[in-house]
């Protein structure tokens, strides 16, 4: 018995790095899982097959977080699929590297449309489905309480605004008995930011455990904070940086 069983999870941005760790992690602890994908249908294929071979149900849905309609039906598709929603893990995000004023205002907008506003769609049509003990996670960052790192201004202040929005909601819903939280991790190794990266020095340099974390060790807070054991948590900041913001 997992402590998720006959829970349905659905999780953004769930093909690669982080979200995938999160999507396998849930089912390997009894969910159901869907994950949605911009781009790599192949990869979406293989964390489907992969959370098949423990027994659970899996589905890969074509959504881009930018796209309102698209996460809507995303949403919906989930619970036609799988019979209902318990979970929603908001991972889909991007960062733009680079100084502020070099920052361009496409770039300024699909950051904000992926990381803030793709959170609140993909929310309100999860919040229309889940019922008493579901479970909200967003995916912030630890830059969304404090930045060391220069060249991420844009991307902090999307992040900061989550952990305002993971505060607030969790008030807004709490008496539904729905909880909301907000895994912040550091410098984590995937393919975007790679442990042996152009980055990494400096990041690497501000941690207390002068390491980079590995996606498995954020997926296991994601699926502690979707679990019962955490149902008295909510409208907490839960940061999974090695120390950066000590």
């Amino acid at each position: 018995m997992g402590k998720l069983d006959g829970k349905v999870a659905l999780v953004t941005g769930g093909s690669r790095g982080i979200g995938a760790a999160i999507a396998k992690r849930l089912a390997e602890d009894g969910a159901n899982v869907a994950i949605t994908y911009t781009k790599g249908k192949e990869a979406a294929e293989t964390v489907v097959k992969e959370i098949e071979k423990t027994g659970r149900k899996a589905l890969a849905i074509q959504a881009d977080a930018a796209d309102a309609e698209a996460v809507k039906a995303a949403v919906d598709k989930t619970v036609a699929a799988l019979g209902r929603l318990d979970v929603l893990v908001n991972n889909a995000g991007m960062a733009v590297a680079k100084k502020f004023e070099d920052t361009t205002l496409e770039e300024l907008d699909r950051l904000v449309n992926v990381n803030l506003r793709g959170t609140f769609v993909a929310t309100q049509a999860a919040l229309k489905h889940m019922k008493k003990d579901g479970r909200i996670v967003n995916i912030g960052s630890c830059v969304g309480e404090r930045l060391l790192t220069p060249g991420l201004v844009p991307y902090s202040a999307t992040k900061g605004a989550v952990k305002m929005f993971t505060q607030g909601l969790s008030r807004e819903v709490g008496g539904r008995g729905i909880t909301v939280n907000n895994v912040q991790p550091g410098p984590i190794d995937t393919d975007l930011n790679p442990a042996g990266g152009d980055w990494a020095t400096p990041q690497k340099a501000v941690t207390a455990l002068n390491r980079y974390g590995t996606v498995q060790e954020v997926a296991a807070l994601v699926s502690f904070v979707a679990s019962p054991e955490a149902s008295y948590i909510t409208g907490a900041n839960l940061t999974v940086d090695g120390g950066t913001n000590a």
